[in-house]
């Protein structure tokens, strides 16, 4: 590999891949970011490895190779790997009730909602109706309480809509009966550890110092696009009351579990993670899942036009797939699939080319369109292969 010298960026380009850091560098001059990282696998191997820029709005914190940063909903597809991983050892069927697992889920008309459709964001359950107290989102059993008591906003399985927030806690309520453990614990003790990724659903104390800000969207001020306050899109976003967007770079925040949207990672970790997958499952001796649980949970059961942020997508069980133009076009191979996160961040694992990418920020983008950042690395990539 050789180093890089452009201004800015540090790190690393195997031979052939010197597009992809100019892309990178060109993303600090020319699309605004402040401090990121981007990580490409081939087949495993590490062949993109590159950060610059600052950890903080003031520009007085250098990100390096080992910062984190929040990744908002990048986070889902870690929590889908989980969730497919129980399904690959039998101990969770997709097609199986919500509540031969959780028992309390089946109130408010909830009782015939399969465990599939949490997953597709098809179980109508994008926000609660209920009073979120001060701080409630940000403890675990008050949002599994109100979820149980929460009657679906359609008819479950009619719709596909965008369970921005709910998604972490409806999945991952179901990871921690089956398994006994949180998403945060199982995701740390089976996914992050065994492949020495660095990342985290609950970020230790120890880990603040080298953990990015982030910066919110210039037009609105804060972490997400501005809805119609009385919105569904809106009440997903921020559960009605800004509760899942408020303080973003506090201790609180970072300490909490929210497996739909408070992961905390580098580059690097998404892409060895979804190059894992982009493998069949097993890198350097550590065995995810089998080929079979990745095709089923990467295959589309749901497409078209999201009833809660209006964007056409199309999902795998908890996994965005590649599409043609559109948000969601991550290379050229539409078996591609992974997941994004409000303000740009993106991890997705390319099964044909045997590609892990992933890319974290901290200087969010606007809007729900696909962000600028994206493409120009995405097509340096494949244009290196």
């Amino acid at each position: 590999m050789t180093s890089t010298m452009a201004t800015d960026v540090q790190g690393t380009v195997a031979p052939g891949f010197e597009g992809v850091r100019d892309a990178f560098a060109a993303n600090f001059s020319e699309r605004g970011d402040v401090g990121a990282s981007l990580a490409v696998t081939r087949d495993g191997a590490l062949v993109v490895d590159l950060w610059g820029g600052w950890a903080d709005a003031e520009r007085t914190r250098p990100w390096t190779r080992e910062t984190l940063v929040n990744v908002y909903s990048t986070t889902k597809g870690i929590t889908a790997l989980a969730a497919a991983m129980l399904a690959d050892r039998g101990q969770l069927d997709t097609d199986a009730l919500v509540t031969g697992y959780w028992p309390e889920f089946g109130a408010a008309g909830k009782e015939r909602i399969p465990v599939r459709w949490l997953l597709s964001h098809q179980a109508g359950l994008p926000a609660v109706d209920g009073e979120v107290p001060p701080g409630g989102a940000l403890d675990w059993m008050t949002m599994i309480h109100l979820l149980e008591q929460q009657a679906p906003a359609w008819e479950p399985g009619t719709k596909m809509g965008y369970h921005a927030v709910t998604y972490g806690w409806l999945v991952g309520e179901v990871i921690r009966r089956i398994t006994g453990k949180t998403p945060g614990t199982f995701v740390r003790d089976e996914i992050a550890g065994p492949l020495g990724a660095g990342f985290f659903i609950g970020l230790p104390e120890s880990e603040d110092a080298r953990t990015a800000d982030i910066i919110p969207q210039a037009d609105t001020g804060g972490p997400l696009p501005a809805f119609d306050p009385n919105s569904l899109a809106a009440k997903a976003l921020t559960l009605g009351s800004g509760q899942s967007g408020a303080g973003v770079n506090t201790r609180a925040w970072r300490a909490a579990e929210l497996p739909a949207a408070n992961g905390h990672a580098n580059a690097a970790a998404l892409a060895r993670i979804y190059g894992c997958l982009a493998r069949g499952g097993e890198l350097d001796g550590v065995r995810l899942l089998g080929k079979p649980a990745i095709e089923r949970f990467a295959t589309e059961v749901v497409s078209g036009h999201d009833e809660v942020i209006g964007v056409d997508a199309r999902r795998g069980l908890g996994f965005i797939l590649s599409q043609t133009g559109g948000r969601y076009h991550w290379g050229p191979n539409q078996r591609s699939f992974g997941h994004s996160g409000a303000g740009g961040s993106l991890g997705f694992a390319d099964p044909d080319a045997r590609i892990g990418f992933g890319y974290t920020m901290n200087q969010m983008a606007s809007g729900l369109s696909a962000d600028p950042r994206w493409a120009p690395m995405i097509e340096a990539v494949y244009g290196s292969l």
